[in-house]
């Protein structure tokens, strides 16, 4: 792949035709108050320590296990630290959080809201599910005593809305294929906004390489990338064999992001042995062991492998009851540029260009200074300075 500069534009086709978060709103949450980021088909956080771009990055992740149909404890595992700063408690002892976001897609954009109690018990005291001018879905909490809330959702017709009780541990959205039939054009409607959220949300990879689990050998598996990217040398097995010209393309990125010589990626893999991935520094050079690798390049190597590949070489769950070809698989990559120089920084900003433009991809990451100051000004690319906004 020849290495271009980072002003490539590769035009998005189909508009929003995939369903994508383009706005994560943080009302209260954390160290954010009324905060509301526009989602484009690249994101970077940036701002000083400190400043919430990884509590950014693990409300979406929250929202997205929440629509895989996770409770509440597995999406937030540490609950009392999303509680906003200084937020004293009410006469009952009751904190929590709210967070929510916008989906657009076919059925237009679509608006999910949620108010989690965070003490003294983890719940949902509240979700509204809106568009079209609507409130399709709304759910309360109108017993404390019980473990449910209230949820009424559109219906049509001399109905009007349909009333039952949701469990208050889970997200109502994600449970309404099970509860509406789809029998009138407001309960369609009510399907196709929730399908829509649930879509965008579920095709999700959470990325944070981690270099000194990748130097290893690693047992043949399913080939399927891992958040920590432990199994890079199987996942390049895989791709050697399976996926040709995108494991060219990744080979060609090495050749920017990695020290030396590259003339591609070899892996060895001995029958029901350990697989070893290699860099091939060419005729008459000895190849050099992934594990021998500085931290900055496995992690350039990870991640632009993400980049480049899809769905099923990624060990996420997108929604199998929808095309491939009708989702945007979204990767969510706190300390992106971590390890890195300047020159693999841009390279992957390159990559993501190019894979995010054509609209199968979505990033969403943090970054430092640096990396956000080369990306501010390019198409397509949005840069959320947090240190800007908590002082604008």
């Amino acid at each position: 792949m020849a290495a271009s500069g980072v002003g490539l534009v590769v035009p998005v086709q189909g508009g929003h035709q995939r369903p994508a978060v383009t706005e994560l709103r943080l009302s209260a949450f954390a160290s954010h108050r009324a905060a509301r980021f526009a989602l484009g088909p690249v994101t970077f956080f940036t701002g000083p320590s400190g400043s919430g771009k990884s509590q950014a990055l693990a409300a979406y992740e929250a929202l997205s296990a929440l629509a895989s149909g996770a409770v509440l404890e597995e999406a937030f595992p540490d609950a009392s630290a999303c509680i906003p700063e200084r937020a004293l408690p009410d006469e009952e002892g009751r904190r929590g959080f709210r967070i929510g976001c916008t989906v657009e897609g076919p059925a237009g954009p679509v608006r999910l809201d949620l108010a989690v109690q965070a003490e003294p018990v983890l719940r949902i005291v509240g979700e509204r599910l809106s568009g079209g001018g609507q409130v399709l879905l709304s759910t309360a909490l109108r017993d404390p005593g019980r473990s449910s809330v209230q949820a009424a959702w559109l219906t049509g017709g001399s109905t009007g809305v349909t009333r039952a009780p949701l469990p208050d541990d889970r997200l109502g959205t994600a449970l309404l294929p099970l509860r509406v039939a789809g029998a009138t054009a407001g309960q369609r409607q009510v399907l196709a906004a929730a399908e829509q959220v649930v879509v965008a949300l579920r095709s999700v990879f959470p990325c944070d390489p981690s270099p000194e689990r990748m130097r290893a050998p690693v047992p043949q598996g399913e080939g399927r990338l891992l958040r920590d990217c432990a199994n890079l040398a199987d996942v390049l097995r895989r791709t050697r064999h399976e996926c040709g010209t995108r494991h060219a393309m990744l080979a060609g990125a090495a050749q920017t992001g990695c020290a030396g010589p590259v003339r591609g990626l070899d892996v060895r893999a001995p029958v029901n042995g350990p697989v070893k991935a290699l860099l091939d520094r060419g005729p008459a050079r000895p190849a050099t062991e992934l594990g021998r690798l500085g931290a900055g390049e496995l992690r350039f190597l990870a991640l632009a492998l993400v980049l480049l590949t899809g769905p099923g070489v990624l060990a996420v769950d997108p929604a199998a009851e929808l095309l491939a070809a009708r989702q945007a698989l979204t990767v969510l990559a706190d300390g992106f540029d971590r390890a890195l120089d300047r020159r693999q920084s841009a390279e992957l900003l390159r990559l993501a260009q190019l894979a995010c433009g054509r609209g199968h991809i979505r990033l969403v990451a943090a970054v430092g200074e640096a990396c956000a100051d080369t990306a501010r000004g390019i198409a397509g690319v949005t840069v959320v300075d947090l240190g800007h906004e908590r002082h604008a």
